[in-house]
């Protein structure tokens, strides 16, 4: 069990930076996860801890050790890949010892580590089969039981459940927040897909372009994103963004979104006073867009006019596609609202739940 630290870590290929200037401090026994669009440098950056590509420039730390020049097999940490890389003329118990054997473990060492991970991950009874014989949850867990037996001080696991059906992806996420749990060490791992950030990670760390933009707990993320990329990428469906001006006077301020404004809240107002008569991009999360007649009691809202354009009914909620003027935008509202496309219809926001960022640097006003 160890904290791992990136100190102002670079990485180019040629032309290209990979990860750029990345400091990230990952506390012992954490599960962080990065997350990002693919070529974000997300899983360089996983390659670099893992000693798997040559650090351009910075230092990265495992526990008190700057392990730069360290060989891969000397770090102390075990890595699952996305393809589960598992040597398909052995058994289950022979690919879960192997490491072990190449370490010279002793055999009653090995005996006991491939039982208990094969016992914690459900796959005693699979033992003696061939990886051809299995499922691909249970090949799966078979490269998560081979990790598990090197006891590392660190997991790194790079989109390990990308090749799992949709239902078994939700189940596995379930048993890999058990399985951090119970090992208490050190998780890293990599993820394109925001839902799985956002329910397993104690912390994300969200990129772009090989530069860190934001980390911060799941729901600070949601609720205070740093910027127009992290409020766009953290949330499903995502956020809505309306092109505004900020209009008013001091007593009041309003964004003019052409087709429609909005109040600014009370405790907004002194924020956006500077940015009378320019340009601001309002962002609205899908949830907090409702039909009038649901909308719930503590909410403060202001009505638009709309038209539908699409209706996706979703069992427990509706999702509503819709267009004012030239703005589209997507509302997730209660099963009980009847409607159809092509109908008009008035959405009311709630103007406690706007940001707002700033309209050149995308950066959020608060």
């Amino acid at each position: 069990m160890a904290k791992v630290v990136f100190e102002h870590v670079f990485k180019r290929f040629g032309d290209v930076t990979a990860v750029n200037d990345l400091s990230l401090d990952v506390a012992d026994k954490e599960f962080l996860v990065l997350v990002g669009p693919s070529g974000c440098g997300k899983t360089t950056a996983l390659r670099l801890l893992a000693g798997l590509e040559e650090i351009s420039a910075g230092s990265i730390y495992i526990g008190d050790r700057v392990v730069n020049d360290v060989p891969p097999k000397d770090r102390d940490i075990a890595m699952v890949f996305q393809s589960y890389a598992l040597y398909p003329h052995m058994s289950v118990y022979d690919n879960m010892a192997f490491g072990l054997k190449l370490r010279k473990t002793p055999k009653s060492d090995i005996d006991r580590r491939v039982k208990e991970a094969a016992d914690l991950l459900g796959i005693g009874q699979l033992l003696d089969r061939k990886p051809k014989q299995l499922s691909g949850g249970q090949r799966q867990r078979v490269a998560l039981g081979r990790a598990i037996v090197r006891e590392p001080q660190v997991f790194l696991m790079d989109e390990p459940l990308s090749n799992l059906d949709a239902k078994l992806r939700v189940q596995t996420r379930a048993e890999l927040i058990k399985l951090h749990r119970r090992l208490d060490t050190t998780f890293i791992y990599v993820t394109h897909d925001q839902v799985e950030a956002m329910t397993m990670a104690s912390r994300i760390a969200v990129m772009r372009d090989g530069i860190l933009q934001q980390l911060d707990t799941p729901q600070n993320l949601y609720d205070k994103p740093a910027n127009h990329f992290v409020a766009g990428f953290i949330g499903s469906p995502a956020m809505n963004f309306f092109d505004t001006t900020v209009v008013g006077d001091n007593d009041k301020l309003f964004v003019d979104a052409g087709t429609f404004r909005l109040p600014v809240p009370a405790d907004k107002m002194a924020l956006l006073k500077p940015y009378m008569g320019k340009e601001v991009s309002l962002g609205i999360r899908p949830e907090h867009i409702y039909d009038p007649l649901f909308a719930p009691g503590d909410a403060v809202v202001a009505k638009i006019k709309s038209r539908v354009d699409v209706v996706e009914p979703m069992g427990s909620q509706l999702n509503l596609y819709l267009v004012s003027g030239t703005q589209a935008f997507v509302a997730v509202l209660d099963n009980r609202t009847k409607t159809a496309a092509e109908q008009d219809m008035e959405m009311a926001f709630d103007v406690n739940k706007l940001h707002f960022f700033d309209g050149q640097t995308k950066k959020a006003i608060r």
